[in-house]
């Protein structure tokens, strides 16, 4: 199922980054927003995409949509795809959007794949592809963190993702698998301390960030678990405000007060420390894949390092299955993507150049 016609839903800055790649990648896009937006590199219209009515009329005539909107919405968008025959992807973090998904594509027309972002997404694509160099694997860790370059104050953060997403990872249960056991843990335990570049950083349990892989690696792995990064005494000051303050009563409100407090920077860096073990020929050892990458220069703008990678991502995935290097029907695993055609595809090449080190 060949397809050239993408809707964007959603025009923040990692929607509207997303619609300006997959244009520069030769699809024909069309952007949907609920406010009036101009001089972008693609058509753009107004809809009000939580109207049921108005979202199926913005899909129509469409070969897939992308949505970059906040989570809560991409059910009702999915289910839109769904019946009109439509690729869907979605940069969703949120397991239960996902388990529905999962649910329509087993009488999908086109591809559902959500996921397609940072984490899940690209460092399950890096996971999968370490792993698979051992015979047998005995854990993969990922990690990954999004933060100031240059951090103020006692949280040393900045909200440049979704607020919604931030506090919804924080605070939902965690998918491990410990000691060859598929279990759930809380969210904002499991502390250790990593260094890149030089650089000390704490890594805790955050909810969605394997996607699909324990599933995937059930009765093959001993241990695999996903943790975000942040830089240290983050994790005690956040579990403080949501659990001692109680602001996890209030996901809405606990989002706006710390908005508020740490709004977007514009030099930011992403970390990414995704690492291996298992034996081969009968030798045990560990496979890395460390980065930190950079705001880069895309279409003659500064981008935000979290924004590109995101939306880079997506992207480049949109680009294989239209390659004929994915599957065009069904669910698509993040972890059952290849790395390497991954990183070829034009998009995905902002991988290779947007790092420094490592």
């Amino acid at each position: 199922m060949s397809f050239n016609k993408v809707a964007v839903l959603g025009l923040g800055k990692v929607g509207h980054l997303a619609a300006e790649l997959l244009t520069g990648a030769g699809f024909a896009v069309t952007g949907f927003d609920a406010r009036e937006r101009a001089g972008a590199p693609f058509a753009i219209r107004s809809a009000d995409l939580g109207n049921a009515a108005a979202l199926e009329e913005a899909l129509k005539g469409q070969d897939a949509v992308l949505s970059c909107l906040p989570y809560g919405l991409n059910k009702a968008v999915s289910s839109a795809a769904h019946g009109l025959g439509l690729h869907y992807f979605d940069l969703t973090e949120d397991v239960p959007t996902t388990k529905h998904i999962r649910e329509l594509a087993r009488t999908s027309k086109g591809l559902m794949a959500p996921q397609c972002g940072l984490a899940p997404g690209f460092v399950g694509i890096v996971g999968a592809h370490l792993a698979d160099q051992f015979e047998r694997v005995r854990s993969i860790r990922l990690r990954v963190g999004a933060l100031p370059r240059h951090p103020t104050g006692l949280l040393g953060y900045a909200f440049n993702w979704s607020p919604e997403g931030v506090v919804n990872e924080y605070l939902n249960d965690c998918e491990v698998i410990e000691e060859g056991v598929h279990k759930t843990v809380s969210a904002m335990e499991w502390l250790e301390t990593i260094y890149i570049d030089g650089v000390r950083l704490e890594a805790f349990t955050t909810s969605g960030g394997l996607g699909t892989m324990c599933e995937t690696y059930a009765d093959r792995i001993e241990n695999l678990d996903y943790k975000t990064m942040r830089y240290s005494g983050h994790m005690a000051l956040m579990n403080f405000f949501f659990h001692e303050l109680l602001m996890r009563e209030n996901r809405l409100e606990a989002g706006r007060i710390l908005t508020n407090a740490k709004p977007p920077v514009d030099e930011d860096v992403v970390y990414v420390h995704v690492a291996a073990e298992g034996w081969k020929n009968g030798q045990l050892g560990r496979k890395e894949f460390v980065r930190a990458y950079y705001p880069l220069e895309i279409g003659g703008k500064s981008r935000t390092a979290i924004a590109w990678t995101t939306s880079a991502s997506v992207v480049a995935v949109i680009e294989m299955v239209r390659a004929d290097a994915l599957p065009s029907k069904g669910f698509l695993k993040q972890e059952e993507i290849p790395l390497t055609p991954f990183l070829a595809t034009r998009t995905g090449d902002y991988y290779n150049v947007g790092h420094r080190g490592r």
